[in-house]
C-alpha cells in the first residue's frame, strides 16, 4: 500500500492504490476513479460518508441512512477501508479519521474478487507525521448540533522512527426528522514504526459507537392505487415509538507492512479485522395500508413490524502481493503479483423477535399473518368493524410516538442462524509501457466458498469460481493529455443459502457477472494543480435474482436477466489559481433492464437511476488587504427526476440545493459558517424499497466551527 500522510492543500489527487495496487499515478490508470480529499471535507463539514458522497460523479444517495447507487447499480453491503473489504454496519459511522474517500468507476474484480458493477467505495485513512501537529475544533449548530474533534500527531523518538496519530471525534445531534438525531463517538488511533527509508509498519485501530434510531423514511398517506402524494404528510414524520432505539459498535483493527527490498521490488502486505455488535428495538411500518372489514384499504393507517434483536458479525480481510518493475529493452513493466483472502461470518448468539402475525385471531389467542376479508369470522374486530392488528396500525393523520409494550403482541423469537464464507483469489497484473502508449493486462483466479447450514449435521459446502479479466489501454497525447480504454469483468457469487437449497428458492442460479467497457481522458493543468477527467461507458449486469411471484411458493426466485447502464462523467478537482480551487462533477446516466422473463419490463428504466445530476463546490480566498485570511465558498447539487422501485407508481422530482461558506483565519484561529439548502428545497433523495415511504432531504440548515491549530 502506498501511504499518504500529508494533509492535502488542494482539492486534487495524484495517487489511488485502490484501482491497481501500485504507486502507478491516476493519469496512467486506465479507468475512472473520483476522489474527495480531507481539505473538501473540511470545507463543506463533511461528518460521514453521506456528506460526501454529493462530490462525486455519478454517485446518487438512495436513503438517509447511506444506499448509494453508482452509475445505475446499487452497492451491496460491503465496504472498504484502505483497499480491505469489510461488511458496513447499519448506520454510517463519523469520518474524522479519513485522509480522503475515493470510488473507482466499475467492478474491480480483478483486482478484489468480489466487486459491485458500478463501483467501489473506499476510505483512506489519515497516517502518523514525523513532525508534530495538533488540532482541534468544535461545531454547533442546527437540529442542536453539538460536535467536538481533535487531531494530534508526531514523533514519539528523537530519530522519529515510531510515529503516532490520535483522531477523536464525538457529536450529539438532533434531525429535521422526529425523534431523529443520536450521539456518535469516534476514537482512531494509529501508530507507524519507520525504522528506515526501506520499511513501514502501520497499526491502526477504529472503534465507532452510534446510539439512535433506525429512519426508515417518510410514510405517505395511501389512495390512488397506492401512488401516495409526496406532500400528504410533512417530511418530518416517521412511524416509529419513542421507546425504539439502535445501538451499532465497530471495532476494526488494521496493519500493514511494506518493505522496498530493492528499488525495483517492493512487498506489501495488509489485513483488517472487523467486529460489529447491534442492540436495537425498532417498530417500523410493514409496507402496506391497513385494511377495513372488506379489505379495502384505509389510507392513513399503516400496518407496524416490530423487530427486537441482537446482531453480530466478524470480517477478516488479508492482502499480500509484490511489484516488480522491469525492463525489458525499450519496454517498462509494472508487474504485479498477489494473493488475498477475505471471511466473513455471524457467530452463534444473534437473535430476533419479531411479530407471530399481523392481525389477531377470533379468540384474541393468537395472531394470523395477513387479512382475509372473505372469512372474517377468523379475526376478533373493533367497534367499527375492522379487524384488531396484533401490533396497532400508526395512523399518518394523528401520530402518536407513546412507547409500546411489546410484551402485549403475539411474537416469536428466533436464534438468527450463524453462517460463514470465505473467498480468496491470485491474481497477476502487468503495465506496460512502450514511449507514449501503456497496456494494463490483468487476470484472477478466484474461489468462493460458502456454508449451508453452517455447523449443523446437514452442513454443505457451496463453491463458485470464476476467471476475471482486465484489460486497459492509455496513450499520452501530451505532457497534460492522457486517453485511455478499458474492459473490466465483474463477479458476485449467489449466497448459499439461495444456491443450495433449489426446492426453496429455485434454481440453480448463475453467479451475478458483469462487464465493462469505457472510454475516457484524463488531463493536467495549472501546472498539475487542476485535473480534470471524462469518461464514457457502458455497463451489463446479468442473473439478477429476483421474486418469481410464485402463488404456491411465494420464496421461489427467478433470475431477471439482465440490466444495462451507459452513461457520461465529468470531474474536475484543484486550484485554478493560488486562492482559487474548485470541485464539480457531472453525470448523465440511462439505465434500463434489457433482458427478463416479464416482456413489459424490457426496455423499462431501473429504479434509483436518475438521468442528469452533478454538483460543484467552488472556494476564493483573499490573500491581500485588510480582509487577509478570509475565504467563501458556493457550491449546489442538482439531480433530475427518478423512479422508485415501485414502476410507475411515484416518480420522485428533480431537485437542485444551493450551499455556501464563509471562512476566516486568524493566525492559529481558523472560524468558518457554513449553511446548507440556501433556499430551503423540499426534496426527496430516494425511495425505500417499498410502497409506503420516501427518503426527504433537509431543510435549510447551518454550522458554525471554531478549529485552533497548536
Amino acid at each position: 500500500m502506498t501511504i499518504a500522510g500529508v494533509r492535502e492543500q488542494k482539492y486534487n489527487n495524484e495517487i489511488s492504490t485502490l484501482a491497481s495496487k501500485s504507486p502507478i499515478p491516476l493519469k496512467d490508470v486506465p479507468q475512472a476513479v473520483s476522489y474527495v480529499t480531507r481539505e473538501l471535507m473540511q470545507d463543506q463539514k463533511a461528518f460521514r460518508i453521506t456528506d460526501v458522497v454529493k462530490n462525486v460523479s455519478g454517485v446518487n444517495q438512495e436513503s438517509i441512512t447511506g444506499d448509494y447507487m453508482i452509475r445505475g447499480f446499487a452497492t451491496g453491503n460491503n465496504a472498504m477501508i484502505n483497499g480491505l473489504r469489510i461488511s458496513k454496519g447499519w448506520t454510517p459511522a463519523l469520518i474524522s479519521n479519513l485522509e480522503r474517500v475515493e470510488v473507482i468507476k466499475g467492478a474491480n474484480s480483478a483486482l478484489y474478487g468480489y466487486s459491485d458493477p458500478g463501483g467501489t467505495i473506499n476510505s483512506v485513512t489519515k497516517k502518523p507525521l514525523d513532525v508534530s501537529r495538533q488540532g482541534i475544533s468544535f461545531t454547533t449548530g442546527s437540529f442542536n448540533t453539538i460536535r467536538a474533534e481533535a487531531d494530534v500527531t508526531g514523533p514519539v523518538n528523537d530519530n522519529k522512527t515510531l510515529l503516532y496519530r490520535v483522531n477523536l471525534a464525538y457529536q450529539s445531534a438532533g434531525s429535521f426528522r422526529d425523534l431523529q438525531g443520536g450521539k456518535d463517538l469516534l476514537l482512531a488511533p494509529s501508530i507507524s514504526y519507520v525504522p528506515n527509508e526501506k520499511t513501514r509498519i502501520d497499526l491502526d485501530l477504529i472503534y465507532s459507537s452510534i446510539n439512535a434510531r433506525v429512519d426508515r423514511g417518510q410514510p405517505l398517506l395511501g389512495g390512488n392505487g397506492g401512488d401516495s402524494p409526496l406532500h400528504s404528510t410533512p417530511v418530518s414524520l416517521i412511524a416509529t415509538y419513542s421507546n425504539s432505539y439502535n445501538k451499532e459498535q465497530g471495532l476494526s483493527f488494521l496493519a500493514s507492512v511494506n518493505h522496498k527490498f530493492t528499488k525495483n521490488i517492493t512487498f506489501n502486505t495488509s489485513f483488517i479485522t472487523y467486529t460489529y455488535d447491534r442492540d436495537y428495538l425498532e417498530h417500523r411500518v410493514n409496507n402496506v395500508y391497513a385494511p377495513d372489514a372488506a379489505g379495502k384499504e384505509i389510507s392513513n393507517l399503516v400496518e407496524m413490524r416490530l423487530q427486537r434483536g441482537m446482531q453480530k458479525n466478524t470480517n477478516f480481510n488479508l492482502m499480500s502481493y509484490l511489484n516488480f518493475n522491469l525492463n525489458t529493452g525499450p519496454v517498462e513493466h509494472h508487474l504485479l503479483a498477489g494473493y488475498d483472502i477475505a471471511k466473513q461470518s455471524t457467530p452463534a448468539g444473534s437473535w430476533l423477535t419479531s411479530l407471530k402475525g399481523a392481525y389477531r385471531n377470533a379468540a384474541n389467542t393468537a395472531a394470523i399473518n395477513t387479512y382475509d376479508p372473505k372469512k372474517p369470522e377468523l379475526y376478533l374486530h373493533d367497534k367499527a368493524g375492522n379487524p384488531v392488528p396484533n401490533m396497532p396500525h400508526f395512523d399518518l393523520a394523528n401520530p402518536n410516538y407513546t412507547p409500546q409494550d411489546i410484551s402485549s403482541y403475539f411474537t416469536s423469537t428466533a436464534q438468527v442462524a450463524t453462517t460463514m464464507y470465505y473467498t480468496n483469489g491470485v491474481y497477476i497484473q502487468d503495465q506496460i509501457k512502450m514511449g507514449k502508449l501503456q497496456l494494463l493486462l490483468g487476470l484472477r483466479q478466484e474461489f468462493y466458498t460458502d456454508f449451508q447450514n453452517y455447523k449443523k449435521a446437514e452442513e454443505k459446502k457451496v463453491r463458485q469460481t470464476a476467471l476475471i479479466p482486465r484489460a486497459g489501454l492509455v496513450y499520452a497525447l501530451n505532457k497534460n493529455i492522457n486517453l485511455y480504454g478499458t474492459y473490466v469483468e465483474g463477479f458476485q457469487p449467489q449466497s448459499a443459502g439461495i444456491v443450495g437449497d433449489p426446492a426453496i428458492y429455485g434454481g440453480p442460479f448463475d453467479p451475478l457477472t458483469s462487464n465493462m467497457i469505457e472510454f475516457g481522458s484524463k488531463t493536467e493543468w495549472f501546472n498539475k494543480g487542476l485535473t480534470l477527467s471524462a469518461s464514457v461507458y457502458r455497463i451489463e449486469q446479468n442473473n439478477i435474482l429476483i421474486n418469481a411471484n410464485n402463488a404456491v411458493n411465494p420464496e421461489f426466485l427467478e433470475q431477471r436477466g439482465q440490466e444495462q447502464s451507459k452513461g457520461i462523467e465529468l470531474d474536475v478537482n484543484g486550484r485554478i489559481l493560488p486562492n482559487l480551487s474548485v470541485s464539480a462533477n457531472y453525470a448523465y446516466n440511462k439505465s434500463i433492464i434489457t433482458e427478463s422473463a416479464n416482456p413489459e419490463l424490457v426496455g423499462a428504466g431501473k429504479e434509483f437511476a436518475p438521468h442528469h445530476m452533478g454538483g460543484s463546490w467552488i472556494r476564493y480566498n483573499l490573500i491581500k488587504g485588510a480582509l487577509k485570511g478570509a475565504g467563501v465558498s458556493l457550491g449546489a447539487n442538482f439531480v433530475t427526476s427518478q423512479k422508485t422501485a415501485q414502476y410507475g407508481l411515484i416518480t420522485l422530482p428533480s431537485y437542485t440545493v444551493f450551499n455556501a461558506a464563509l471562512f476566516y483565519q486568524i493566525r492559529k484561529i481558523q472560524l468558518s459558517l457554513n449553511v446548507n439548502n440556501l433556499t430551503d428545497k423540499t426534496y426527496w433523495l430516494g425511495r425505500g424499497r417499498s410502497t409506503v415511504t420516501v427518503n426527504p432531504g433537509a431543510p435549510r440548515n447551518s454550522l458554525f466551527s471554531i478549529g485552533y491549530i497548536f
